[in-house]
């Protein structure tokens, strides 16, 4: 039986802004303005699993484990994925991106549930990693 992924659900003591005369803002925010506390700067995370390799196959499947590394490096920093301010994801195929943003989305969502915080996709030519095809780099403020 496959396992049933469902959304997180995500608390923020962040607020969110949307900036009127602006498109609307529609899976990220045009600014958040943090509650006080710790800032935690997420090094870039990748679907690289734990002996060093990249898994997850195509870009929503390293998506999905750079999604769970990055929510897991923030965890162990005292923090919790509503706690992200901002976040930064680097794909080498922005068509492919476009292309499955449902499921993508989807993925988002299970991770951070409908918490979107100012965002920002940006197509490189390759990552550090020649296997990997995506990787996410984010700020998170954790209230003390």
């Amino acid at each position: 039986m496959a396992e049933e992924r469902t959304e997180a659900e995500v608390r923020t003591p962040h607020r969110l802004v949307e900036a009127g005369g602006l498109a609307p803002a529609v899976g990220f925010a045009h600014a958040v303005v943090p509650a006080a506390g710790r800032t935690v700067y997420l090094g870039g995370q990748t679907a690289q699993l734990p002996d060093g390799s990249i898994g997850g196959g195509g870009l929503r499947g390293q998506f999905d484990l750079a999604m769970g590394n990055m929510v897991a490096a923030l965890r162990a920093a005292g923090g919790g994925p509503g706690d992200l301010v901002s976040l930064a994801v680097y794909t080498t195929s922005v068509p492919d991106y476009r292309a499955d943003l449902r499921g993508i989305g989807a993925v988002y969502r299970r991770h951070l549930g409908r918490h979107y915080p100012a965002m920002a996709l940006f197509g490189v030519a390759e990552l550090f990693d020649p296997e990997a095809v995506v990787e996410l780099v984010g700020t998170a403020v954790v209230p003390e």
